[in-house]
């Protein structure tokens, strides 16, 4: 009969202690309990990119618990995913040993199959998912990032913003203030409306001055010959990143760009694979230069680590789509990631919401080593306000 392993508290102090518990069992304490929960953050101002607007980000927050310790988990999605957490999933992974994440992750797949796993379901795996990990690494007291495998202390962060809907002085305040700040490379919106994008480059770069890295996102709002034209334009201001120039649909205009962009210019995309078979199709179809993988749509930390395995394979880098804080630790096992996209309203959110969100240092995020887990607890207080 297998010897129940009961935790009450973790510490930094007992951490070996459970650690040498966990490893003389043959399993795990059960998952007992799996709740999911929404909370709407109003944006600081209306933001819109190439095709669509929004003045509120939606977060799906997830908790797993065993033996007294509670795993956090989350997904920038719609709400609906709270009930496919809540109606799908909850039932199959209560129970389930909490160590064993794999054998989690693929009963949630099993039970999603008639819904639809892509979209709305994906999303909530992947809360659950990262919740998960996190209680795996809170149990045995160590931070996520060493249970993950460390490859490197920090991983490099750019700042992401400059929405189409700003004006010149609020895009060149908030990439330059980031300049500042010591981040190395900057992103900005265009697509919305093309007779100014231009314009609008030459203002972020003529803001960020000379020696940071400037990348543009169309999210897929230019037709292909627009986008090769817009390419050679922006290559003249030293953009050597074009992010969705094309719909990720279009496999062949991606790769048609990947081929005739401007030497120097890296063409990403990928942030809406849901699936390692989506990866795939991006890296067999040679329609990338940089894979980008967002751990809250994809299938949690476990699909960012197995599309990292993928990049590794094909020789092409990974990307962490938003999420900062709970990109930082994946990206610092990964070893084909080469940056965290430090995005405006997940970085504001998340340190609206949690006590422990990363910021970069130096243009670096590293994650908090002195913390068990992703280091994040929620502020219950503030975060009461804002939920659905």
């Amino acid at each position: 009969m297998p010897r129940p392993v009961v935790v009450t508290r973790v510490t930094a102090s007992d951490a070996t202690g459970v650690a040498a518990g966990l490893a003389d069992a043959s399993r795990g304490p059960a998952v007992e309990q799996v709740t999911a929960r929404a909370f709407a953050i109003p944006t600081d101002a209306p933001e819109s990119d190439g095709t669509i607007a929004w003045d509120s980000t939606t977060i799906v927050l997830v908790e797993a618990r065993a033996a007294g310790v509670r795993g956090l988990g989350y997904s920038y999605a719609d709400a609906a995913a709270r009930e496919v957490v809540v109606h799908l999933l909850r039932d199959v992974v209560v129970g389930r040993d909490a160590l064993a994440v794999t054998a989690c992750w693929s009963a949630m797949a099993r039970a999603v199959r008639n819904a639809g796993k892509p979209g709305i379901a994906s999303h909530a795996i992947s809360a659950v998912d990262v919740a998960l990990w996190d209680l795996k690494a809170r149990l045995l007291g160590v931070p996520l990032v060493a249970l993950l495998g460390a490859a490197r202390e920090a991983i490099p962060a750019y700042g992401s913003g400059g929405f189409t809907s700003y004006d010149d002085a609020r895009l060149r305040a908030q990439l330059a203030g980031w300049v500042r700040q010591g981040i190395g490379a900057v992103k900005m919106k265009v697509g919305r409306e093309p007779a100014r994008d231009v314009h609008r480059v030459r203002e972020a770069r003529d803001a960020i001055g000379d020696a940071a890295e400037l990348y543009v996102d169309a999210n897929g709002a230019y037709a292909r010959k627009q986008a090769l034209a817009f390419a050679a334009r922006f290559a003249e201001l030293g953009v050597t990143w074009f992010e969705e120039p094309v719909t990720s649909d279009d496999v062949a205009g991606l790769r048609l760009l990947r081929d005739r962009a401007p030497a120097g210019m890296r063409i990403a995309a990928g942030e809406y694979a849901y699936s390692l078979y989506d990866a795939r199709r991006l890296l067999e179809g040679g329609a990338v230069d940089v894979l980008q993988v967002d751990g809250t749509r994809c299938g949690g930390l476990s699909g960012v680590l197995r599309a990292s395995a993928l990049c590794e394979a094909h020789g092409v880098p990974l990307s962490a789509h938003t999420a900062p804080s709970l990109h930082a630790h994946a990206c610092c096992a990964a070893l084909a990631a080469c940056n965290v996209e430090y995005f405006h309203d997940h970085a504001r959110i998340e340190r609206l919401l949690f006590d422990g969100a990363i910021e970069p240092v130096h243009g670096l995020l590293a994650p908090d080593r002195t913390r068990p887990g992703l280091g994040l607890e929620l502020k219950e207080a503030e975060a009461r306000r804002y939920e659905v």
